[in-house]
């Protein structure tokens, strides 16, 4: 596993993991990575300083702080918001844009739905009028 500070197009600073420097390196090269903060393009590594084991702690140290716990009230933010829109919706998976469009026109019942789509499906939508908002989903999550 290999930790880079990214940063995207309007400037939004991040973190994330990935498998290893291929597999940032293909994610990057086929435009599939997406900000953390606001779901948008244009993600590139940022400035990073070393990470070195010593001073009290192993390389990867987490101060005592478990994984799984947030590390800042931002973190937990997104996580508790992540978790409600996860509760409130219906995942539609890779048919989002087409039902998303059909609730539209009203040709399907009106409710809150997810669901992945590209970034030319998005925008259409958005273009058409149709209200959609973009929101970051750790890759491990996302339906193929």
């Amino acid at each position: 596993m290999i930790k880079y500070s990214l940063r995207c197009a309007d400037g939004h600073a991040f973190d994330s993991w990935f498998a290893s420097a291929s597999a940032y390196d293909s994610l990057a090269g086929a435009d599939r990575l997406t900000c953390a903060v606001c779901g948008g393009g244009g993600v590139e590594k940022a400035m990073m300083a070393p990470r070195l084991a010593g001073g009290g702690g192993e390389a990867g140290d987490t101060g005592g702080r478990p994984l799984a716990r947030p590390a800042s009230p931002a973190e937990a933010a997104l996580a508790e918001f992540r978790r409600r829109v996860e509760a409130d919706t219906e995942d539609v998976g890779r048919r989002f844009a087409a039902e998303a469009r059909a609730i539209h026109e009203g040709a399907a019942p009106e409710r809150a739905i997810r669901g992945q789509a590209s970034g030319a499906e998005a925008r259409a939508l958005i273009e058409d009028g149709v209200p959609v908002l973009p929101l970051p989903v750790p890759r491990e999550r996302q339906v193929n």
